[in-house]
């Protein structure tokens, strides 16, 4: 994959197609099994919930390089009602609807780089990466 991607999140399909697709790119970049494991996961993981929170969205997905280092950076985006306390959010155990508060959570314990920017009425953006080891 040379150039970034960008797939929509409209549907329970669509969450299947994001984590093909994260599984082929994360391949691509030569993360470890294990690796693929945690990203496809975490992808999983904040696909469904933009589209149980906020009705849908899109992924981005991209090549990152550090140096001599490859990655795979993923943003999910929404244009849903936002997160009032992002903090809370981010608490382990901590759930909106009726799971086990792991999504946002877990998706950043599983990640290298995390980052969540939300605003109440203005939607919410993840930036998620993996560095191949």
């Amino acid at each position: 994959m040379t150039q970034p991607r960008e797939l929509p999140i409209a549907g329970n399909g669509d969450v299947v197609l994001v984590r093909q697709h994260v599984r082929k790119v994360a391949v691509e970049v030569g993360l470890s099994l294990v690796d693929q494991t945690k990203v496809v996961t975490a992808a999983s993981e904040l696909a469904r919930n933009a589209l149980v929170h906020a009705g849908g969205g899109r992924v981005r997905i991209e090549i990152v390089h550090n140096g001599v280092r490859q990655g795979l950076r993923l943003a999910f985006s929404d244009e849903g009602p936002g997160i009032p306390d992002v903090q809370q959010a981010l608490t382990e155990g901590w759930s909106t609807g009726n799971g086990l508060g792991l999504g946002l959570s877990g998706s950043r314990r599983l990640m290298d780089e995390f980052e969540l920017v939300s605003e109440p009425g203005e939607g919410t953006v993840i930036t998620v990466t993996k560095w191949a080891r």
